[in-house]
């Protein structure tokens, strides 16, 4: 099969959470098509098992501009910091609110602490990242893109995941009003949904991805790799995207038929 090329030279990518994982495939795709990429992740370190070398040293290893920021997006203070790092670079013009945190925990069994632990990561900070990054943008005028990371537990329901599906849910509601409101300054806001993706959001969970795919007769026939992933966020915050909002985008291998 063929390729397309990307060309988000002369752009500011923040991708949030792109240390390890989607987020680290994502910030690097950018970062290969031509763009300034700052990664906001709590750690430089990746937690992938095959890799140490930090998202930002890699994309500067292939002769890229890149930077990281130690940022806990579920605090809206930091998240602000990032933005000012990228007006270093002339602004942001896409954003990716990627990070995300997993604790499987029966429905029952979830406390306040667990649910504000989740719910502050994955729906606080990309509904903050959404508006802050959205500020900056009106502010210089700029038309800009804005990716957020769902999953197809927004609208399947999994055993242990009731505290988790309830951020992508609101993730998904989250893109699609943001969508709404920000059209008339020209920004436009999607999704990706990803289905069983080898990584590790939480440890082991790599493995059991793997699994369970292996257990299952119908699709997808295997798990998904963070660079499934990459084509999707870099076509909806290119300009052949320029029609598309409010959309989510199932990568799932067939995971929903």
């Amino acid at each position: 099969m063929g390729t397309i090329d990307a060309d988000f030279a002369g752009e500011t990518v923040v991708v949030t959470g792109g240390s390890s994982g989607i987020g680290r495939a994502v910030a690097t795709g950018f970062g290969d098509a031509g763009a300034t990429v700052i990664n906001a992740d709590v750690q430089a370190e990746p937690k992938d098992v095959d890799t140490e070398t930090p998202t930002h040293e890699v994309i500067e290893e292939r002769g890229g501009t890149a930077a990281f920021v130690e940022t806990d997006v579920s605090d809206p203070s930091q998240i602000e910091t990032v933005i000012e790092a990228a007006r270093e670079f002339g602004g942001v013009d896409v954003m990716v609110n990627n990070a995300g945190v997993h604790r499987s925990l029966e429905f029952l069994d979830v406390t306040p602490d667990d649910f504000d632990f989740v719910h502050g990561v994955n729906l606080r900070g990309a509904f903050f990242g959404t508006q802050l990054a959205a500020k900056d943008m009106i502010d210089r005028g700029v038309e800009g893109a804005i990716v957020n990371t769902s999953s197809t537990t927004a609208e399947r329901a999994e055993r242990n995941h009731s505290h988790y599906a309830a951020t992508k849910g609101g993730i998904q509601m989250l893109t699609r009003s943001a969508a709404l409101e920000l059209d008339a300054h020209g920004i436009r806001v999607n999704a990706v949904a990803p289905g069983p993706i080898a990584t590790e959001i939480r440890e082991g969970w790599a493995d059991e991805a793997r699994g369970a795919i292996e257990e299952s007769d119908g699709l997808p026939s295997r798990a998904g790799i963070p660079a499934d992933l990459r084509g999707a966020y870099l076509y909806l915050a290119s300009a052949d995207a320029g029609y598309v909002t409010g959309e989510t985008v199932w990568v799932d291998g067939g995971s929903r038929l």
